[in-house]
């Protein structure tokens, strides 16, 4: 297949679920897929017939209702493998007869250089009660094997799509991280000078800071200011809470209310 020009992502790449059991599971991993930018979705012979459509199914896709509304059921995987030039089994537990298996972040690479070439490639998972039976394994070209704790090894089909997907999508070039609409502006030094000559008002005002020794509170107060890198919104909220504490002190003794103890400075 050498110099066969290289596919979409979508139409190179397959999830092949096997006798699944449970509805949201097919769902979940229809979201799981899809969240990647991946859309084929084939089920071996599920529980029921009717999967699909069912509501748990429906539920757990979360929207994902395009890949559902496109997938396929078939009796056998070499239905299911219809069009596919090398297929990878996931297992979790050791064979004694076919590929050994690899970590997806070390197989997949060289994967990812096969579709370049023009290979369409077919991710296989077995049922929540058995897994892959044996000679489903020895079909395909590779084993997966999703690194986990060596005493807690049991993983949900879902979410043992979501690795592979997401693991795929990165071997084959991952989107990006959605930036903020806009970045925060940051505030200026005469902005935060005011919010601390503000503060200071304030603290004087509730009796926190006694201004005849004040002693180092206000240069502390500057230097967490300058580690925080505070934005003009947040300068804003700052200055905000110290009108509110001038005006509860206010208050307080306009209603005759002992003043509160004096704290540290």
């Amino acid at each position: 297949m050498t110099g066969a020009s290289p596919m979409s992502a979508q139409e190179s790449t397959r999830f092949i679920l096997m006798h699944t059991s449970h509805g949201g599971n097919v769902g979940a991993a229809a979201r799981a897929i899809r969240v990647m930018g991946f859309h084929d979705l084939v089920l071996v012979r599920p529980r029921f017939a009717d999967v699909l459509e069912r509501e748990d199914t429906q539920a757990f896709a979360s929207g994902a209702t395009d890949v559902l509304s496109r997938a396929r059921v078939v009796d056998g995987l070499a239905q299911a493998l219809e069009g596919i030039t090398h297929a990878c089994a996931t297992a979790m537990t050791p064979r004694d007869f076919g590929a050994s298996a690899q970590a997806p972040r070390q197989a997949l690479p060289g994967l990812a250089a096969l579709r370049e070439r023009g290979h369409r490639v077919a991710f296989v998972f077995g049922g929540e009660r058995h897994g892959l039976a044996n000679e489903d394994v020895w079909r395909c070209h590779t084993v997966l094997s999703i690194p986990t704790d060596p005493g807690y090894g049991s993983l949900n089909l879902a979410q043992a799509v979501q690795v592979i997907a997401y693991e795929w999508r990165q071997a084959i070039g991952g989107f990006g991280v959605i930036p903020p609409i806009e970045a925060p502006a940051l505030a200026d030094g005469r902005a935060v000078q005011g919010v601390l000559d503000h503060w200071r008002d304030a603290l004087v005002d509730i009796g926190y800071l006694d201004p005849a020794a004040p002693k180092k509170l206000i240069p502390r107060l500057n230097q967490l200011a300058n580690r925080l890198c505070l934005t003009r919104e947040e300068i804003d909220i700052l200055r905000g809470v110290a009108r509110a504490m001038q005006a509860n002190a206010k208050a307080a003794r306009q209603a005759g209310k002992p003043e509160p103890p004096t704290g540290p400075s």
